[in-house]
Formats: C-alpha cells, structure tokens, sequence
C-alpha cells in the first residue's frame, strides 16, 4: 500500500498567502468613536502585550490550517496493491425448477441419499465459484418463473440465494416456458455475444407459455439454451418402512433437446451427481472462461482527515481573533487597575 495525491499540484498555492500580504493592500480600519477612559493608556499598553505575547503560536497554527486546507484539497489516498480481475463479458442465466417433484430423494452424495434439489445446489454452487469474470443471474422457477438475483459479478450473493431456496415457493407445477422467457427479458439487454442460459429441470411443462415459443424467442436474441434434465432412473431401496420404489420423472427429454437444438445449445441429462458434475466440466469447456484480466488498485480516500484537522484548527483562530480573548484581557487590565487605584 502507499500514499498518493490524485491533485499534487495544488501544493504549488503553498506561498499564496505570503504573496497576498505582500501584494493587496489591507482593508481600510475605520475607527469608532471615541470612548473616554481614565485608565486608556494601561488598557492600551495591557492588549498590545497580550497580542505581542500570542503572534507566533497564532501564526503557526495559521501556517498549518493552510497546509491541512491544501493537503485536504489535494486529495490524498491510500492506494492498495494491484489486484487482477478477469474479464469475459459473459452473461450466464441459470433457471432452477424448485418445483415440488424436485424434492425425490433419488440422488446421492458420498453415499448419502438426498433430494434432487440439494444435488443441484452442490453441484451449482462450485459451478458459480468458478466463473469468474461472468455475470451470473438466477431465475428459480415452479408454477410462475421468478428473478431471484440479476447479472452481476457478485458470485457469493447468487451463490447465498441459490441455497436459500425451497422446493414448493415459486408452486408444485413446472413452468418451463415462463422461465425461459423471463431469462430471455434479461439476457437481451447484455451485448449479443456470449448469452447463456443454463436450465435445470426434472419435469415436462404443466403451466405458463409454450416451451417451444420461448426457444423461438430465446433463438432470435441469440441465446444458447444448455438444458439439463434432472432425476435419476426408477428403482427400488430398502427403507425403515420396507421396500420402496424410488426415482423416475416425468421428464420431456424431447422437448428439453428441441429447446437446446434450436437455440444452438445442448441437452445433458444428470442421473446423479457425478453426471452433473461431468456435465458442468464440459460446459466449463464449451464455454471456456476468459484468461483476459484486469488490473485494479483499490483506493481509500483520505481527504476528510486532512479537512477535519484544518477546521479544529480554524476554530482555535476564530475564537482566538474573536472579542473572547480580548474580553478576558479586558477584564484582567480592568481589575489590576482597580486594585492599583484602591492601594492608592
């Protein structure tokens, strides 16, 4: 870390005030009127001692207010070490189904079975951590399609909301046109290059839009659609309660590779987690992350230290040059004076 001024050259105004002294001739004194005295010539020799006696300390502490007033507007800052950020101008929408068939317990992870939903979240929340450089937004969707996070750089925060979500919030039915469609509203905003939505479902479409008529949409904004279907085959585990059968869906894998062909995308289907995890490595690879970074220094301002030291300062000149002192000094002379007159 160091120091920095971001306007150095306002230290060149250091001598102004001399120059002005010297140069522009000093504002007329009016003089009041006269007010008769017996003990003026003592009064007159008291404040002259007491202005002589405090001249050089009020000079230095106008000398630094000055130096604290240029410092301040000179803008110091605290400049911290070059950090690198890669960039890509990638924009990346990932679509959830929270809908309620997403909570079958027919994956696994180290041999633990859990739902579907919380296979997605592991797996995701990697997948999120690593595209840096990428706008990242989240739609999670059932019934009705919901933006839970716009585009942004903020991984942690689409990563936090990810898993805060609840199967049945957004509806038990599945509205993948809705969802599609959403995505595109937020995607055709970001440059033509580069839009991508990744879409996980575990279900055929049971509300909203047409699917294929989002796709169309989706196909003339240029978005590649990266459909994922979600759910393992069909079988029968032991349970506390006897045999059961478990896994299977309903999902519409030819309309999932209708939407992924016609939007120049593909369809991937995930029967666990480690097919979920393959297919998240090869989109990591369809579409790299960019090596292009850029440097940035981050900058703390400083200039309001500076500042509040000029005005402490200001305020010790004000009540310095004020009647205060005087009317203290007054005072003083005018009780030595008494007493002088009553030793008399």
């Amino acid at each position: 870390m160091e120091i920095s001024f971001a306007l150095p050259w306002l230290f060149l105004l250091l001598p102004l005030p001399l120059l002005v002294i010297k140069f522009v001739p000093p504002a007329p004194i009016t003089t009041p009127s006269a007010l008769r005295i017996p003990f003026f010539t003592g009064l007159q020799a008291g404040l002259v001692q007491h202005k002589r006696s405090r001249s050089p300390v009020w000079l230095i502490v106008a000398v630094l207010t000055w130096l604290a007033l240029l410092t301040s507007a000179a803008r110091p800052q605290l400049v911290g070490e070059s950090i690198n950020i890669p960039i890509s101008g990638r924009s990346l929408m990932m679509a959830v189904d929270i809908s309620g068939s997403m909570q079958e317990p027919d994956m696994f992870i180290n041999s633990t079975r859990v739902t579907r939903l919380t296979a997605v979240k592991a797996v995701a929340s990697d997948f999120i951590n690593k595209r840096k450089g990428d706008r990242i937004g989240l739609i999670l969707f059932g019934s009705k399609a919901y933006l839970q996070a716009p585009l942004t750089f903020d991984r942690k925060t689409v990563n936090i909301l990810l898993n805060e979500a609840q199967i049945g919030l957004a509806g038990k039915k599945t509205a993948i046109g809705d969802a599609i469609g959403l995505a595109v509203k937020r995607l055709r905003k970001q440059p033509e290059t580069n839009r991508l939505l990744i879409f996980l479902t575990d279900g055929a479409n049971t509300a909203g839009i047409e699917p294929m008529k989002a796709a169309d949409l989706a196909a003339q904004e240029k978005i590649k659609v990266y459909a994922i279907g979600i759910g393992g085959s069909e079988r029968i585990v032991q349970t506390p309660f006897g045999r059961q059968r478990v896994g299977g869906s309903d999902l519409d894998e030819d309309n999932l590779k209708a939407i992924a062909s016609k939007t120049g995308g593909q369809y991937f289907r995930a029967e666990d987690v480690e097919s979920l995890l393959k297919i998240y490595d090869f989109l990591d690879k369809i579409e790299p992350i960019s090596n292009d970074e850029l440097n940035y220094r981050p900058v703390d301002e400083l200039y309001h230290w500076p500042l509040a030291i000029a005005l402490i300062m200001s305020l010790f000149i004000a009540i310095g040059s004020s009647g205060i002192l005087n009317t203290f000094s007054l005072a003083h002379i005018v009780g030595t004076h008494g007493e002088t007159k009553k030793d008399d």
